[in-house]
């Protein structure tokens, strides 16, 4: 659709998108006590990215790429989330200076 990114592309950018959600509901979804300081910023982040439209839903942010995956955050990566957008996989939620992809 967008240039000649393959599919195998896509696949892979989709396999690196779920390991991002993976990490971060990992974290939300430990307890307080057991997390170190490192993981507890990371958690503090997390909940001020929240807001009332994300409230029950799986989403990420850029930075969560950064952190989880070894994506590059290029022009590329930008096409497959305009496919994924166009097939109704994943969702964009603009505010307060951050883009918010929900997942589908």
């Amino acid at each position: 659709m967008k240039g000649r990114i393959t599919y195998d592309q896509v696949n892979a950018a989709v396999e690196q998108i779920n390991k991002a959600v993976v990490g971060k509901y990992k974290i939300l979804y430990q307890p307080l006590k057991f997390m170190s300081a490192q993981v507890r910023n990371l958690y503090h982040r997390f909940m001020e990215e929240e807001t009332k439209d994300t409230k029950g839903v799986f989403f990420i942010v850029e930075a969560d790429i950064k952190e989880f995956t070894q994506l590059k955050l290029d022009k590329r990566f930008h096409s497959i989330l305009s496919i994924l957008r166009h097939c109704q996989r994943v969702r964009e939620l603009r505010g307060s200076g951050l883009i918010r992809y929900i997942i589908c």
